[in-house]
């Protein structure tokens, strides 16, 4: 595999089995690449406290930290950091709060809908900064895991025939974005199986707003690839959050999956599989491919 400028990637999944996992091991293999002027992107659903406790670049040098960025937040937080290690902001996707108050209430009507007609009992996330997650298999326990595993798309799709919803998560994902728009609302609404996560952005804004930001700096095109685990399709035409890193921006890129989970992935997608330790693998490998500056 060559060597790339710019290596944008999943947290939960790829560079770590668990947010709750130390993340030592993840900042080791970073950490070369950072050295060398390999600009890493961290793109995550959730915040920056999130990641490795907010405390990610502390394990880093301080003059190294100019080549590490976050997405995060579903579009909303961008992050960079000057030469001096003082973290910046790159523009996202942020809203008003009377625009955060339909969102809620239309999370909520959702809920009832499911609730009223199917007897299907969800759990809200409200305290996100511009989306909510909407828990469609709260009997399903992941641990420590935040991320899509094994059989959880069975266990969903069963869940809902169960309870008369013949109409899958594609289904579930129009019926949200549809109640958005009585309210007067463009949401996007993505989905890992467990989880809908409905709101005003997705990481195709995040990869959009920093990909440009590098490139803007740089005055050209630059060589990036794209790492995650939830690329897999969820239902017809529905894809995993990872997926939303393929814009028009970004669709020449390589785009590679560490999941080990069988099914229809985009077609610019590439299976690798091997869970993080293959993701790990390959900051090694490209550590030893780029000298150090």
């Amino acid at each position: 595999m060559r060597k790339y400028e710019v290596i944008f990637f999943d947290w939960d999944g790829t560079a770590v089995l668990s947010r709750n996992t130390p993340a030592d091991v993840a900042a080791r293999f970073m950490a070369p690449l950072l050295a060398s002027g390999v600009k890493l992107v961290i793109l995550s659903g959730t915040s920056f406290k999130n990641i490795d406790g907010g405390k990610l670049p502390e394990r880093f040098e301080r003059e190294h930290l100019a080549n590490l960025y976050f997405g995060l937040d579903r579009g909303a937080n961008n992050y960079g950091f000057d030469k001096l290690g003082n973290i910046i902001s790159i523009p996202g996707v942020l809203v008003g709060q009377n625009e955060i108050k339909k969102l809620h209430q239309v999370c909520f009507d959702f809920h009832m809908k499911l609730l009223e007609n199917y007897a299907l009992n969800t759990d809200i996330i409200f305290c996100r900064d511009n989306y909510c997650k909407i828990d469609i298999g709260s009997n399903i326990c992941r641990g420590s895991k935040f991320f899509f595993t094994g059989n959880e798309l069975e266990l969903i799709n069963v869940g809902l025939v169960s309870h008369g919803y013949a109409e899958g998560i594609s289904g579930l994902i129009t019926l949200a974005e549809a109640l958005g728009r009585e309210h007067g609302l463009t949401l996007r609404a993505t989905t890992d199986a467990k989880y809908i996560e409905l709101g005003f952005g997705t990481k195709s804004d995040n990869v959009d707003a920093i990909l440009s930001h590098l490139e803007a700096a740089a005055g050209r095109r630059l060589d990036c690839c794209f790492w995650g685990d939830e690329f897999l399709e969820m239902d017809s035409g529905v894809y995993g959050s990872d997926a939303f890193m393929i814009t028009e921006k970004t669709k020449a890129f390589g785009f590679f999956d560490v999941s080990e989970v069988e099914g229809k992935r985009p077609k610019q997608v590439q299976r690798v599989g091997g869970g993080v330790e293959r993701f790990l693998s390959f900051l090694n490998d490209q550590a030893c491919k780029t000298p150090r500056n």
